[in-house]
């Protein structure tokens, strides 16, 4: 599939693509309306921008075909924007953290079957959003997709709602990746303390200190944010090996019969086919995240080949080191039914080289490389939400929607989502279970959003109306693949509504539908009383689209 994408490379024009009425696009001149001139005067004729914002051509034609003005200093690179995706994902991470609580669904063959066919379905929709991304780079993300590729009487509602969804599950995504760290402490202790257990206030606690460092990076670290960055995916490559080599040189292995042709389902389904398929809500959790430097485009140099290149590339390595890894953990980790009665199976794991110092240095290890992931989940959180308040679509965008000069970084967004997840985390306090149903709404949450804005690119692909140049493009291959990809999405969706175990009751049932129904209603009022009166969708901006005289938008 990069293959595809890499030849059906095409240069963009210098006259950039405008639709017409009908949302269709076509190559005309620029339009030079009287509020943009003094703007537009003030590049240069290389593309740069007099204050140094721009870097090329391509960011300044994108820039202004999507009504913006640049405001971030473009100082993101391949190399530093795969590491922000590849450190986000964590996928040989979370594989040994998470993953085995999806055991039960089918034992270690399923698991390792799953993994295969999910990863290799949810690809469509990463190359999907990746020619997203090369359409138009943006902060805004999905919401500015649905406004721009919706049919046009739908576009205000259809990205309001999308802009509330996708908000608020990088919110709960935030606040998941807070609490998973603080169990990651009690881990850590657990190793030389296994009767030790925290209470949930001390969660509590712990997860607004692990906030607090996190804003920290996000406000005063922002200028060396590359840089660390780049940092990640070394750590992130040289810690896979570190963890990996130890395993298979000094753990008891598993037969090969054990792990890719013995099925077991103790889910409760008592149905191996629906076990196996409940599995792939257990991978995807480990594959989430590709989406990640889409909401720090306008951060990037040469956005339009940079992100796509960062969303695909950096899901292809976390994949494969993936896979890897979970082979390693099928045949490290010794019998099946002790481990799914295990509070802390990667401890087992670890457990079984012999060594209660390499036991407590991988989990160390494993901490330093989700909480660099924790990192980026409150940038990606922050810039989503600063541009959603950008477009006027939540209450106090003026105030959310601020960008501080000086620094180029909107600390008003860091804020509010960090004040956000630490009031969420006091719900752990009274039950740690709650908090783990409210903060289920992220799957469900940003999928849904996927399949929308997918949606709509394949709507339009089936009608015949032209797209806006994607430098990486799917080619001849985009409608299938689109189709596949929003098929595969709405499957996830109804899927992720169904309960993983069986038997249910209020401690185990799956409240992910319920609480995606109080967003979609929540995000209904909002627009009735809020929304419809002051959110200005992106589309209003973009070039062709926007009324006569209207300048290229910015922040407060």
């Amino acid at each position: 599939m990069s293959g595809i994408a890499e030849n059906s490379l095409r240069r963009r024009s210098v006259e950039p693509s405008q639709p017409d009425v009908k949302g269709n696009y076509k190559i005309s001149s620029v339009s030079q309306d009287s509020a943009e001139k003094p703007y537009l005067e003030s590049l240069g004729s290389s593309g740069h921008e007099q204050d140094g914002f721009y870097n090329n051509e391509h960011d300044m034609q994108d820039m202004h075909r999507l009504g913006k003005k640049q405001e971030f200093k473009r100082n993101f690179s391949l190399w530093s924007s795969i590491g922000f995706v590849a450190i986000y994902m964590a996928t040989w991470e979370f594989i040994l953290i998470t993953l085995s609580v999806g055991f039960t669904n089918g034992g270690y063959a399923a698991m390792f079957w799953c993994f295969i066919t999910t990863t290799l379905a949810y690809s469509t929709v990463v190359a999907s959003l990746a020619e997203m991304a090369s359409m138009a780079p943006t902060s805004g993300g999905q919401y500015h997709w649905v406004s721009e590729f919706s049919p046009p009487s739908y576009q205000k509602v259809l990205s309001y709602a999308s802009g509330w969804m996708t908000t608020l599950g990088w919110l709960a995504g935030f606040a998941s990746s807070c609490y998973t760290l603080a169990n990651q402490i009690q881990a850590c202790i657990n190793v030389t303390m296994p009767d030790y257990a925290f209470t949930n206030w001390q969660i509590t606690l712990l997860m607004w200190i692990i906030i607090l460092v996190t804003i920290a990076f996000n406000t005063w670290g922002s200028s060396f944010f590359p840089q660390l960055e780049t940092a990640s995916l070394i750590g992130h490559v040289l810690g896979f090996f570190v963890v990996m080599i130890p395993l298979w040189v000094l753990c008891e292995k598993n037969t090969a019969h054990d792990v890719f042709l013995q099925f077991t389902d103790q889910s409760g389904w008592e149905n191996m086919g629906f076990a196996y398929l409940s599995c792939q809500i257990y991978v995807l959790w480990c594959c989430f995240g590709s989406d990640s430097i889409v909401h720090l485009s306008e951060e990037v140099k040469n956005a339009s080949i940079i992100v796509p290149r960062a969303i695909w590339w950096s899901y292809i390595g976390n994949v494969v080191f993936g896979f890897i890894m979970l082979i390693t953990m099928l045949f490290c980790i010794g019998p099946l039914d002790p481990i799914i009665q295990s509070d802390w199976p990667f401890i087992t794991l670890f457990d079984r080289t012999g060594s209660q110092g390499l036991n407590l240095f991988f989990n160390i290890l494993l901490w330093i490389l989700v909480y660099l992931g924790n990192i980026t989940t409150l940038a990606t959180c922050a810039r989503e939400t600063w541009a959603f308040a950008r477009d006027k679509g939540l209450p106090g965008s003026t105030w959310i929607g601020r960008m501080d000069k000086k620094w180029q970084i909107p600390f008003n967004s860091v804020y509010i989502m960090s004040i956000a997840a630490a009031l969420l985390s006091i719900i752990v306090i009274g039950s740690a279970t709650a908090f783990s149903v409210l903060v289920s709404l992220s799957t469900l949450g940003i999928m849904t959003t996927y399949l929308i804005s997918i949606g709509c690119v394949l709507l339009k692909r089936i009608r015949g109306e032209s797209l806006p140049v994607a430098r990486w493009s799917l080619g001849r291959w985009g409608m299938a693949i689109n189709a596949f990809a929003v098929l595969y999405s709405l499957f996830i969706v109804v899927l992720c509504c169904f309960p993983l175990n069986l038997p249910v009751d209020t401690s185990t049932a799956n409240w992910a539908p319920l609480i995606w129904v109080g967003v979609i209603i929540l995000a209904a009022i909002a627009y009735v009383f809020h929304g419809k009166r002051e959110y200005t969708p992106p589309v209003d901006f973009v070039e062709g689209r926007k009324a006569a005289g209207v300048g290229l938008q910015h922040s407060s």
